[in-house]
This record gives structure tokens, C-alpha cells and sequence, in this order.
């Protein structure tokens, strides 16, 4: 099944898009309901409150006292701190049961206003973000929420900045405007992005991008989309991965590239690779059928036509073309990909020439049905450029971490 992480700042809007969600067929699970639900009378949530926080805090009729609550907790971080280490255990518990109980085919949306807060964004396929500007949230508030300046601006402060709130996102839907336009939005999300996922997910199948190569940027997100995918991937692989790094032209800062991310996974054999093989399908990266090497000419005493079997997975997420390699940390070929990498980093000239060298071989196959045609023209450079990788490594004492 396709998970989606909904968050937003207060007042943002998330509401409204979590309806919206619901209304177009997703499993929604609601954070703030069920934070409601474990607090309820009767329940160890709200013992837990009691004992922390003091009975004064219960009303007549044995519910818990919401508001009050606010009052204490939002004025002091410690407080807050408490609270939360009591109830978002509690809630996670209770949403991985509904979680579970979802169909393969299902997109389930976790409604949580503190996603990023408390660092679940790699525990979804997607990070879908409501975004508002600050001041846009504080009228929102003090119109449809009667708070007063200072209550808002406490209720803003105990959540992360709108900055750092982004960066967590893999998708922001902008609802600074109108609510239709916020739904249009979503609307083309799910329709465009979302439904294809899912069913790429559940079939266990990469999406593809169609068409020749063709060289964008640089494009200064790059990095941090890798970041957010790395990070799902170590997590889906586990105890087999010895570390995830983001490589190709996409991590080169200032390099044109295709804008599709190559990362690479390493772990200690192929045995692990494979085994790790299932998860990574299931957390968004299936693998691609057929044999996968990689091919270097006189790398780490290989010599000519020195070849390194890996694992290729792909991304299942037409919105976000991925390339993944797993190769085994310490070999050739997993060695080369991060050198090569680097050279490119601290070279000027090799950046350049590289930079060249993939336009003009773009142009060439720009009538191509697929990329296999501008990827096959390039090998040669790759092959010629080793030797210069080597010497760069030699020269600056370069090592494989």
C-alpha cells in the first residue's frame, strides 16, 4: 500500500486537505483523533495525564479537560515535552493497527501535525506538506480559532519552523489562497502522481520515465530530495546497509544532469542485497529484472574490461525518477561511484568536460525512445576517465570511507 505523511503548521490548512483526501477514496488515519481517543476516560492515556499533570485536569464527567491542558503545556516546553513523550506512543501504537488493516491497493494517509517534529518522514512513501505563511496562519487563528496573539504565536512556537517544516516535504501543497485552489491541487496530486504509485506498489513495478535524455539544471534541490530518499531506503534495508550515499551528476553541485537521482546503496554481499531485495520493493524501490554490472577499464587492478555484478532497483513513484545501485561496500565498482563523484566535485575542468560531453551525447540521441541509447554512448568516456579518477585519488590521498 501507498503511505503518504500529512503534516502542516497550525491553521495552515491540513484540515481541509485530510477531508479532501477522504473524499477522493484514501484511507485517512488521524492523528488528532486519535490523540483525543487514547486520552478518553477509562483509558491507561489519560491515567498517564492524570498522574503527571494533576487530577485537576478531569472534568465532571471523567473526560479530560482539552483546553486546560493547552493552557499548561503550550506555556512551558518541558511540560509539552511530557505530554508528548505519554501520548505519541500511544497514538503510532494505534496507527499502525489501522495501518495494518489496510488493503495492498490502499492509499493510507497518517494525518500528524508533528511529522517532522518527531522525525516519521522516513517511515512514509511520501511527505505531503500543507503550507501557508506565517502571517496568513496567525489571521487564520485569531478569525476561525478566536485565539489571541500571544496564544497563537505559543501555539506556533512549539512546532518546528516553517523552514525546517519544508525541508521535510517531499510534495507542498499551497493553500496561501483559496480553498478551491488548494483542492485542485491535491486533485492533480492524487490523480497525476498518487494513484499511478500505488499501483506501481502494488504491482511491484518501477516507474520508467519514457523518452530520450534530456539534461535540466542544476537544480539546487537535488540533494536534499536524496537525503529524504536515503534515509527511506536505510531504513527499509536495515542491518544490510552499510551506508547510503547520493551519487551521478545529481550530486554534484553546479553539473547539468537528467533529473533522475542515483544513489547507492552498499552492503557486505550480494546474499544481503538480495535478501534486502523485498523491503526495498515494498518501501517504494522494486528491483528491476535481468543482470546488472558494472563495467571500468584498469580501476583497483581490474584491468580492461574489469566487471562488478550489483543489484539495480528503480523508484515506483512516477514523480520522482530514482535510480538505485546495490553493490557490495568495499568492491570496485561501489569504490569508483563515490570517487568518481568527488573528482568531479573538486575538478573544474572534469565537471566541464563531463558537463559538454552528456549535452552533446543528449543531442545526438535526443530522436531515442528510451535513455539505454545515450547511457551506451557514454561508456567510453567513463572508461577513459578511470585512469584520471586514480590519479586524482593518489594525489589527494582520497579514501573509500
Amino acid at each position: 500500500m501507498l503511505s503518504i505523511g500529512l503534516t502542516g503548521g497550525i491553521a495552515a490548512g491540513k484540515s481541509l486537505m485530510s477531508a479532501h483526501f477522504r473524499e477522493l477514496g484514501a484511507v485517512v488515519i488521524d492523528a488528532d483523533r486519535l490523540a483525543r481517543d487514547v486520552v478518553a476516560p477509562g483509558t491507561p492515556g489519560l491515567a498517564a495525564v492524570v498522574e503527571t499533570f494533576g487530577p485537576g485536569l478531569v472534568l465532571a464527567d471523567g473526560s479530560l479537560d482539552r483546553p486546560a491542558l493547552g493552557a499548561v503545556v503550550f506555556a512551558d516546553k518541558d511540560k509539552l515535552a511530557a505530554l508528548n513523550g505519554i501520548i505519541h506512543p500511544l497514538v503510532r501504537a494505534a496507527a499502525d493497527s489501522l495501518h495494518r488493516a489496510a488493503a495492498p491497493t490502499d492509499i493510507v494517509v497518517q494525518d500528524i501535525p508533528l511529522l517532522v517534529e518527531t522525525g516519521q518522514g522516513a517511515a512514509f512513501h511520501l511527505v505531503v506538506v500543507v503550507d501557508a505563511p506565517e502571517e496568513t496562519q496567525r489571521r487564520r487563528m485569531a478569525e476561525n480559532r478566536g485565539m489571541s496573539a500571544a496564544e497563537a504565536a505559543a501555539r506556533m512556537a512549539a512546532q518546528v519552523g516553517r523552514e525546517q517544516r519544508l525541508a521535510g516535504a517531499d510534495v507542498v501543497l499551497d493553500n496561501s489562497g483559496t480553498s478551491q485552489a488548494a483542492v485542485a491541487a491535491l486533485d492533480a496530486l492524487w490523480h497525476g502522481r498518487l494513484v499511478p504509485f500505488a499501483a506501481n506498489l502494488a504491482a511491484g513495478r518501477p516507474a520508467l520515465p519514457a523518452g530520450p535524455a534530456v539534461i535540466t539544471g542544476p537544480d539546487p534541490a537535488w540533494p536534499a530530495q536524496a537525503a529524504r530518499l536515503a534515509a527511506r531506503i536505510g531504513l527499509a534495508a536495515g542491518d544490510a546497509a552499510v551506508a547510503v550515499e547520493h551519487i551521478g551528476s545529481t550530486s554534484v553541485p553546479g553539473l547539468a544532469a537528467k533529473d533522475v537521482l542515483d544513489l547507492q546503496l552498499t552492503v557486505r554481499s550480494l546474499a544481503d542485497a538480495d535478501a534486502a531485495a523485498p523491503a526495498l520493493a515494498r518501501a517504494g524501490f522494486p528491483r528491476r529484472e535481468g543482470e546488472w554490472w558494472d563495467t571500468a577499464h584498469a580501476f583497483d587492478g581490474a584491468g580492461a574490461g574489469g566487471r562488478w555484478e550489483k543489484r539495480f532497483h528503480n523508484a515506483a513513484d512516477p514523480g520522482r525518477p530514482v535510480n538505485l545501485h546495490v553493490r557490495v561496500h568495499g568492491s570496485p565498482g561501489a569504490v569508483l561511484a563515490v570517487a568518481f563523484r568527488d573528482w568531479l566535485r573538486s575538478d573544474d575542468a572534469a565537471r566541464g568536460a563531463y558537463a559538454s560531453m552528456k549535452r552533446e551525447t543528449a543531442r545526438a540521441h535526443a530522436g531515442d525512445a528510451s535513455t539505454a541509447g545515450y547511457a551506451d554512448a557514454k561508456e567510453p568516456w567513463f572508461a577513459g576517465a578511470v585512469p584520471a579518477v586514480e590519479a586524482w585519488m593518489r594525489r589527494s590521498g582520497w579514501r573509500a570511507r
